[in-house]
C-alpha cells in the first residue's frame, strides 16, 4: 500500500469519524429529567418506586417516572388534565 493510499484511508476515517460525531442530538448533551410527562412504558430510566428501570413505567403521566427532554421545555410542557412536566419527582399517578 502506497503512502499516498495510507494518507487518504486515515483522511477517509477522521471524516467519517467527524461526520458521526455532528450528527449526534444536541439534546443528548443538553437534555433535563422531567417528571411526569411520559406515556405508560416510555420512561427513561430510575422511574423510582414499583418501576426498576426504562420503559416501566405502568400508568401515563406518572409522577416519579422521568423522560428525557430538551433543556428549558420541561415546565412549559402542555399535557392532558391541566398537569404540568416538573423538574423534580411528583406524588401524582403513582400505582399502587
Amino acid at each position: 500500500m502506497s503512502t499516498n493510499m495510507k494518507t487518504l484511508a486515515a483522511a477517509g476515517a477522521v471524516a467519517a469519524a467527524l461526520s458521526a460525531y455532528a450528527t449526534a442530538p444536541v439534546h443528548a448533551a443538553e437534555g433535563e429529567k422531567c417528571f411526569g410527562v411520559a406515556l405508560a412504558g416510555q420512561n427513561d430510566c430510575a422511574a423510582g418506586p414499583g418501576t426498576t428501570c426504562a420503559g416501566t413505567s405502568s400508568v401515563d403521566y406518572q409522577g416519579n417516572a422521568w423522560k428525557l427532554v430538551d433543556a428549558g421545555t420541561c415546565e412549559t410542557m402542555e399535557l392532558p388534565d391541566g398537569r404540568m412536566g416538573s423538574l423534580t419527582e411528583l406524588d401524582r399517578d403513582i400505582p399502587s
